[in-house]
């Protein structure tokens, strides 16, 4: 049940990503930076993929994802429609993964300190999606300040 919970929480807010992803009027808009941002949403998008094949498919799902977070943040004009694939294959990613937890995976707790204390594989689960709708809302706010 938690998991079907999950994935259904995950599925919807990166469904929402590449409903974002594709309102970009510009796709060139995807990649910048105004002042005061941080971060391009083409960025942002490309880390919360990162951040997901890392933690949930090289971690739980013994995926062989190997990281590169500083490409997350200086790879640039990556096709929207590549980043859009990229989306959905986290997507089916994190649901194949997830079925394959049992209640007693979720319990467990999650194999890397992320936090500075220990923690439930499904604690962090759900800090991940948090963090995924905390980065999906900095999108939809760049590209509605982007879009006038």
């Amino acid at each position: 049940m938690t998991t079907a919970s999950l994935i259904t929480l995950y599925n919807k807010d990166l469904n929402a990503l590449i409903k974002e992803i594709r309102l970009y009027a510009d796709e060139s808009n995807l990649w910048l930076v105004p002042n005061g941002i941080s971060n391009s949403a083409g960025n942002l998008c490309l880390h919360l993929v990162g951040n997901l094949n890392h933690f949930i498919g090289a971690t739980l799902g013994n995926s062989g994802y190997v990281r590169q977070r500083d490409l997350e943040f200086t790879q640039k004009d990556v096709p929207r429609t590549e980043l859009i694939q990229k989306v959905e294959e986290t997507m089916q990613m994190v649901t194949n993964t997830l079925q394959a937890l049992s209640e007693d995976d979720l319990q467990q707790e999650y194999k890397h300190r992320v936090i500075d204390k220990p923690m439930t594989t499904v604690f962090f689960l759900m800090y991940l999606a948090m963090h995924l709708a905390y980065h999906l809302g900095q999108i939809n706010y760049h590209r509605r300040l982007l879009n006038i």
